[in-house]
């Protein structure tokens, strides 16, 4: 920066705190970034070296000075007990050093210091408060002192414990304040942006925003639905004298701890920590953009200390993107089982992390605009997830003038059909119903491992079949024969019987599974395995009234609408007679729900107030799976209401109705019939 004039350096700054400012409101209230983390940090790097020369330039809003978020409108604020700050990064083993060097400068001559080295993962920071051993209250960072109160989306996250596990000879604490990370698996990303795709909604950018976005829901059937998880890393209240000790006491209250924690003696040990998990982050099931060093000692953290927004005893070394450069020579479109139309990047081969990628998804039409990606474009792409490739941008200074704007189809690229796009939806489909595109991948997830798990039934096989006439729809795949399939390419003896025996046996898959497979729009596994446990039949649910099925918890009218529809076709009512025909099993095994001796079996529940030991969203589910109805509200049909602490005003007019109140262990006395 010794180049730039004061004046300069003021513009500068300037002009960098307005755009990290934008850019911050993007990522932390509306989880959609136009920007990558890579960008967001040389910003931030280049305004601090700015503050470093002139620190006459530093102002109380800079956001080099304070943690950068945002309460989101909508959720009423929780002031932190103890401040939930970030982490400076670093981003050289150079730069380790140097923290290592400040450490040591800080704490008396010769104090010996241990480090602990854990996976940065990447998410949304969460503090969770326990009172004598129960859950009572989680918030998000927000902006280190004031939160937002997100008790019952964190309610809904299946590895965040109710209730501690007690430590024999440890008294439960009083209170004690659990920081971590809410996160989203990849493969729960991955299945979230196709159903996102699908509906024709924006996807989200990466796993931590789909977190994100998922915890900051204002309704929180919408948060269980999205498979959460939860990474404890820290105590704020409560904390042992060490934090490989915190981190101990945390895993055996039960909480599920940063994986391959690792406590060493220097500095140099750290960096060949760090060095190893970058090349291992590829192969996680979840996101991690670094890795945290983070002094032992907790006497030694207090007298460290921290600045205004990060402590000085941690650091988050930050890895580089993992990107690649390349030319993208065409815009092809894929059509889905649902019709929408998927533009695709063809790309010249390019290595990527360790492999070598020569397409990219574009998402779909807005995604390509809005990032002025053209035909013969120099363009950058990365891993979302580590996994999908996706182009972020285009290197608009290499262009040659050669580049062509691409343009969607009017017509299907698969039957010729005119394609449309719904207003206030980014997907364009095929209108052709019976369009080969649709039978092929419909094909394809009927055979799914999430659907009929048929086994050697694979696109390739598919193919072969199709082209030769042979199956037209699914329901062709029960009048095959070993002899038919032998004269398929790569197809022997062996593989024909096994291939026979998958697909006979697939007819014993419980309802849920032959629901999802039916590719019934905006019906993924969840909802069709609450269809199924609310119906228990395939003809209890085609003659279920869409009023019926909106009411149904996590339904709602659009799902509703979807699924009438679909049996409202006569087309499908005859396809689903004539798997009845074929034998498939037509009701949901495996629980109680055809079981209508159960003394839950029909009847209408509420759950209001908080329950010992379950979550809501637990015990709810736990009683769609005997075949009760699960709805939000009270009336004169409700059966019972399963009360705990504080209900509320549900209990008031259950009790003016002369409603069944009963508690959990009443609850769960029934249950088990």
């Amino acid at each position: 920066m010794s180049n730039m004039t004061k004046e300069q350096a003021e513009l500068r700054a300037s002009a960098l705190k307005a755009e990290i400012a934008r850019n911050s409101y993007l990522y932390y209230v509306q989880d959609m970034p136009t920007i990558t983390d890579a960008e967001y940090d040389g910003m931030m790097r280049e305004l601090r070296e700015i503050e470093a020369e002139y620190p006459e330039l530093i102002t109380p809003d800079s956001p080099t000075q304070h943690v950068g978020g945002y309460a989101k409108p909508g959720f009423t604020e929780v002031h932190h007990i103890t401040p939930l700050l970030s982490l400076a990064n670093a981003f050289s083993p150079e730069e380790m050093e140097e923290f290592d060097r400040r450490v040591h400068e800080g704490l008396p001559a010769g104090t010996v210091v241990e480090y602990v080295v854990e996976p940065k993962i990447d998410g949304l920071a969460c503090s969770i408060i326990y009172e004598n051993g129960r859950f009572v209250r989680a918030a998000t960072r927000g902006d280190g002192n004031v939160g937002e109160n997100v008790t019952e989306n964190v309610r809904t996250i299946g590895n965040v414990p109710k209730v501690l596990k007690p430590v024999p000879g440890v008294p439960m604490p009083e209170l004690l304040d659990v920081r971590g990370e809410v996160y989203m698996p990849r493969h729960a990303f991955l299945k979230l942006n196709e159903e996102r795709q699908e509906k024709g909604e924006q996807e989200f950018a990466n796993p931590r925003n789909a977190a994100a976005g998922s915890l900051r829901q204002l309704d929180p059937r919408v948060t269980a639905r999205r498979s959460l998880a939860f990474f404890a890393y820290g105590i704020g209240t409560g904390a042992l004298p060490t934090h490989n000790e915190s981190m101990d006491r945390l895993q055996q209250y039960g909480f599920t701890t940063t994986e391959g924690r690792t406590k060493v003696a220097t500095i140099q040990e750290a960096n060949e920590l760090i060095r190893a998990h970058g090349a291992r982050r590829a192969s996680l099931g979840y996101d991690t953009d670094g890795v945290v060093v983070k002094v032992n000692a907790v006497w030694q953290q207090n007298i460290l200390g921290a600045t205004g927004k990060d402590p000085r005893w941690a650091m988050a070394y930050k890895f580089p993107p993992e990107q690649a450069e390349t030319t993208l020579q065409d815009i092809v479109i894929q059509v889905g089982r649902t019709g929408v139309l998927t533009p695709t990047a063809v790309l010249d081969p390019v290595k990527l992390s360790g492999s070598t990628i020569s397409r990219a998804t574009l998402h779909n039409e807005d995604f390509i605009k809005e990032r002025d990606i053209r035909i013969g474009d120099r363009v950058v792409i990365n891993k979302a997830a580590e996994i999908i490739p996706e182009v972020l941008h285009v290197v608009p200074e290499k262009r040659t003038g050669k580049e062509q704007v691409f343009h969607m189809p009017t017509e299907c690229p698969e039957c010729g059909w005119p394609v449309v796009r719904k207003e206030g939806e980014a997907a364009v489909r095929c209108t052709n119903p019976h369009c080969p595109a649709l039978s092929r991948e419909g094909l394809i997830h009927f055979t799914s491992r999430d659907a009929m798990n048929i086994d050697g039934c694979g696109p390739a096989v598919l193919n072969q079949l199709q082209e030769k006439g042979l199956v037209k729809d699914p329901s062709d795949l029960y009048l095959l024969t070993e002899e038919t399939l032998i004269d398929l390419d790569r197809m022997g003896e062996k593989s024909a019987h096994n291939l026979i025996q998958a697909i006979a046996a697939s007819k014993e898959q419980s309802l849920d599974k032959l629901l999802f497979a039916l590719g019934i729009r905006h019906v993924g596994a969840k909802v069709a395995r609450t269809l199924a446990l609310r119906y228990g039949t395939m003809d209890a649910l085609m003659e279920a009234s869409q009023t019926e099925l909106a009411q149904i918890p996590d339904i709602g009218p659009v799902i509703a609408e979807s699924v009438v529809t679909y049996f409202g076709d006569p087309g499908n009512r005859d396809y689903i007679e004539r798997l009845k025909e074929l034998g498939l099993n037509m009701k949901m095994l495996g629980t109680a729900a055809a079981n209508e001796n159960h003394p839950f079996f029909g009847k209408t529940m509420v759950f209001t107030g908080t329950l010992p030991t379950l979550d809501r969203a637990t015990a709810q589910t736990m009683a769609q799976e005997v075949g009760a109805k699960v709805t939000g509200s009270v009336s004169k049909k409700t059966d019972y209401v399963v009360a705990g602490a504080d209900p509320g005003s549900k209990y008031t007019k259950a009790r003016s109705l002369g409603v069944t109140i009963i508690d959990e262990n009443e609850f769960l006395r029934l249950l088990r019939g």
